[in-house]
């Protein structure tokens, strides 16, 4: 594999360590300037769920500048706004200052998940696509727990130490704009603004001089300028069923429920009858099963295919999730409650946790790829949102914890339609080109 595609990878997925980091640093930071701006529970509330409001507007509008500007460029957009962010919560005097700069912060995060996969899937060869766009999954899950160590060893730096932690993201904001400068333009988005020259130098350089002139024609045979143009394409034949087949993609990644179990793991272990110190071992265990099994899917996807790996998470998940459910229905106590959670996030790294990405930046051809990848990710987020909004709400309508063993009911039944969903709805993208991806969608997308 070219030297160039390992170093273009590397950068790129810097945006996934900076949405992991940036997500995850408010957790250690929350006690202290939670005490420091004498927050009650609603403004408290809002300060760490503003970031997500970030996130959607972020995910939503990134389409239409990365075809206009490219991928590249708006990636330096991003870390621009990592590095504002970081610095203006660090330095907020009020809570006001404090949730704009929040906000700033989840627009470069719901960008970011939007333009690294897609940059990495658009220079990636078909056979090495798959493991190198899960790079950014990878370096999500890293950005958490350098998040979560940075917080540790800043804790007892003195009456600011909320503020370092915030600051401390500056540090790898400004290493990912400045190595930005050292890769190239997508060789797809060239051929786009029809830069074929650049275009081929760049291929040369990815997949080699003997391949580089045929792929750079089926490049070329791919892009319809109206379509790319206008946004209304995306809301017709054959585009239209492919936009509604990511949004729905979004949708069931959340549904399995992982954003709950990542936000209030702490919250459900306590609830299963746990002390906070043992809950919040029990979160870093969690934490490091997700880590450990992204990397093994990251081994297998292009062997063994997206498909396969969401179906077999799909049943896998359902069944935890259900014995989750009885877990709380039947309080059931000792180490069960760790164990089928760990079993869970196991079954969801290797599947949907390492596989969305990916498909999001592969399942939509060269016209749509940049606004299709963003209503993905748009759905993604909102209904993040929706369930981080609704799940204390549903628990605190129970007297007992039956209020957590319906959510996650609920999260197992929609989790075992999506193996249906998949099943029939997602082709399987495993060594094929973007371009050849392309030609079977569309035929598929005008069949139906």
């Amino acid at each position: 594999m070219p030297r160039n595609l390992y170093r273009y990878t590397i950068i790129a997925a810097l945006g996934g360590l900076l949405f992991g980091f940036d997500t995850a640093v408010i957790n250690g930071a929350l006690p202290f300037f939670r005490d420091f701006f004498q927050l009650n529970k609603t403004m408290e509330g809002w300060a760490v769920s503003s970031a997500i409001v970030g996130c959607i507007i972020g995910a939503i509008a990134i389409g239409k500048p990365a075809d206009l500007y490219g991928r590249r460029y708006m990636l330096k957009i991003m870390a621009i706004l990592f590095l504002v962010s970081a610095i203006g919560t660090g330095l907020a005097p009020n809570i006001s200052i404090f949730i704009i700069f929040r906000i700033i912060g989840g627009i470069a995060v719901g960008g970011a998940s939007v333009l690294s996969p897609m940059y990495i899937s658009e220079i990636a060869p078909a056979a090495y696509r798959g493991r190198l766009t899960i790079t950014f999954q990878l370096a999500l899950v890293v950005g958490i727990l350098v998040a979560f160590a940075t917080d540790l060893a800043l804790i007892a730096t003195g009456p600011n130490n909320w503020r370092w932690m915030f600051i401390s993201e500056a540090i790898p904001a400004t290493s990912f704009l400045g190595l930005l400068f050292f890769v190239n333009q997508s060789p797809r988005w060239l051929v786009k603004m029809g830069r074929f020259e650049e275009a081929k130098d760049v291929l040369r350089q990815l997949v080699g001089a003997e391949t580089s002139n045929q792929l750079l024609e089926e490049i070329k045979h791919s892009i319809d300028k109206e379509v790319v143009d206008h946004i209304r394409f995306l809301f017709k034949k054959p585009y239209l069923r492919l936009v509604i087949i990511g949004f729905l993609v979004g949708m069931f990644n959340q549904f399995t429920g992982i954003a709950v179990v990542m936000i209030y793991s702490s919250d459900i272990f306590r609830a299963a009858g746990f002390g906070t110190n043992s809950a919040i071992l029990q979160t870093v265990i969690v934490g490091f099963t997700n880590l450990t099994f992204t990397l093994i899917a990251m081994t297998v996807i292009d062997k063994i295919g997206r498909k396969v790996m969401l179906l077999t998470g799909s049943i896998g998940m359902s069944i935890f999730l259900g014995l989750f459910s009885c877990i709380f229905f039947y309080n059931i106590g000792g180490f069960a409650p760790l164990v089928v959670m760990i079993l869970f996030v196991a079954c969801f790294a290797f599947s949907q946790g390492a596989v969305v990405w990916v498909l999001f930046s592969e399942m939509f051809p060269n016209n749509i790829r940049a606004r299709g990848s963003s209503i993905g990710s748009f759905s993604h987020w909102i209904f993040y949102a929706l369930l981080l909004f609704l799940f204390p709400v549903v628990q605190k309508s129970f007297k007992t914890n039956e209020g957590i063993g319906y959510v996650f009911a609920f999260f197992a039944v929609v989790t075992f339609i999506s193996y249906f969903f998949f099943k029939k709805y997602i082709i399987e993208t495993k060594g094929k080109s973007l371009e050849k991806l392309e030609s079977e969608t569309l035929s598929t997308a005008k069949n139906n």
